[in-house]
């Protein structure tokens, strides 16, 4: 079954609603809702709101994800990425968009930004040992696996 995404619209700035811009697409395109241009400085970074908020269904996710194209062609990405956002969150969504590139970018009013997947999770059990089980991997750590 399909969840059911609500969303809402907050701000001064319109943007178009989120959208997939395939059928076999997984994340669902934000907009920035910028009243003007704003540009990022190469390392530096800006919080670019959505004008959205959303009620993310129980049980689900909202994983925001870097745009391919952005990533490639300017060396923009998202600081904490992927960023999630959780099912009981209701104030408006925002991207921390950085310009790891080496000229600054400019994003533009209601430009897509980011993506959003919709994720099933998962709440553990937690319990406190005194041993936890034996692995061939052990307590090897970065790199341990040769790579």
């Amino acid at each position: 079954m399909q969840p059911k995404l609500l969303l809402k619209r907050v701000g001064d700035v319109e943007v178009p609603l989120p959208a997939y811009q395939t059928p076999g697409s997984a994340g669902l395109d934000l907009c920035a809702a910028l009243k003007e241009r704003v540009s990022i400085a190469p390392g530096m970074r800006r919080l670019i709101p959505t004008g959205l908020a959303m009620a993310i269904p129980r049980g689900y996710e909202g994983q925001v994800r870097p745009r391919s194209g952005l990533a490639l062609k300017h060396g923009i990405s998202i600081v904490n990425s992927p960023g999630t956002i959780d099912s009981d969150y209701r104030g408006e969504v925002a991207i921390v968009l950085i310009n790891l590139g080496q000229e600054p970018f400019v994003v533009e009013p209601r430009a897509r930004i980011a993506q959003l997947v919709i994720a099933p999770v998962t709440q553990a059990a937690l319990e406190l040992v005194t041993e936890l089980d034996d692995t061939a991997r052990g307590a090897g750590g970065y790199g341990s696996t040769g790579v």
